[in-house]
């Protein structure tokens, strides 16, 4: 297919970018936008290296056509979640940095973004409600126990705030 002007709101910003509306969102993100927080790791959606949140909700970069996410969708990127005008990072970035919720790092970025659109629609989770809405992040490293520790002192980091 030919290359279309789409626009894409990105992190709060908007971009007109002229590409094949049939490319991965993540091979735009990564190649285009030059974002390179969503990783590439299965490529078939079954592992969550690549979420992004599009309108608040997790989705799987690695098998979204693009043209699916242009136009009134907001798209938001691990580096979409720092608060940019102080560097400050979202407080599930610092309850993973404070409970080690990561290892070798590679899953951090899905299971950051899940763990965000958790908290947006339940601040105060359980340890099954955080397992079961991370249940479709791989990690390989075995930090699971560290990871749900993270979220669960996100709650209470947010809590704390309200």
């Amino acid at each position: 297919m030919t290359a279309l002007d789409l626009s894409l709101n990105i992190n709060g910003k908007t971009h007109i970018l002229q590409v094949d509306p049939n490319r991965l969102l993540l091979d735009i993100l990564r190649e285009e936008v030059q974002l390179k927080g969503a990783k590439y790791g299965c490529g078939l959606a079954q592992c969550g290296a690549c979420t992004v949140l599009i309108d608040g909700n997790p989705a799987r970069a690695c098998v979204l056509r693009v043209r699916h996410a242009s136009g009134d969708h907001e798209i938001t990127t691990l580096e979409g979640l720092v608060d940019g005008e102080n560097s400050t990072l979202h407080p599930v970035q610092e309850a993973f940095i404070e409970m080690d919720g990561t290892q070798c790092g590679y899953c951090l970025n899905g299971m950051i973004m899940t763990s965000v659109a958790l908290l947006a629609r339940n601040s105060n989770p359980t340890v099954h409600e955080v397992r079961e809405a991370l249940k479709h992040n791989l990690c390989r490293c075995g930090a699971h126990t560290e990871i749900v520790a993270s979220v669960l002192r996100a709650a209470e980091k947010a809590a704390t705030v309200r």
